[in-house]
């Protein structure tokens, strides 16, 4: 089956800037969804911004519009969340996710079928 592993997560200053990596292996097709969740202690799991590989369509959560960027690389199995200035709202944990889904990415987290298990974003002066 499909694996993910997030890495490139740590603790940063107010305005600074982390670039996650999700190294992706297992893939049967190569037309998914990848997605960025973030989860805080109590509350529920937010998606923060998602890629569809069959089309290259993005999308962000209002909270992180301007500041954030997802890609992929060119093999399609490894995606990228660039996260800039970064707030003390953006700490979390960060799971990458994918879906079979199509066509575009789904609503539902519940359909995400494969998890990556997180990686802890501090982000305090």
């Amino acid at each position: 089956g499909v694996q993910l592993q997030e890495s490139g997560g740590g603790s940063v200053q107010p305005g600074g800037s982390l670039r996650l990596s999700c190294a992706g292996s297992g893939y049967t097709r190569m037309i998914y969804c990848t997605a960025w969740f973030r989860q805080v202690p109590g509350k529920e799991r937010e998606r923060i911004a998602d890629f569809y590989t069959g089309t290259g369509h993005t999308s962000y959560a209002d909270s992180v519009k301007g500041r954030f960027t997802i890609s992929q690389d060119n093999t399609k199995t490894t995606s990228y969340l660039q996260m800039n200035n970064l707030k003390p709202e953006d700490s979390g944990t960060y799971y990458c996710a994918s879906s079979y889904s199509n066509p575009g990415c789904p609503e539902s987290l519940g359909t995400f079928g494969h998890w990556g298990p997180g990686t802890q974003v501090t982000v305090s002066s």
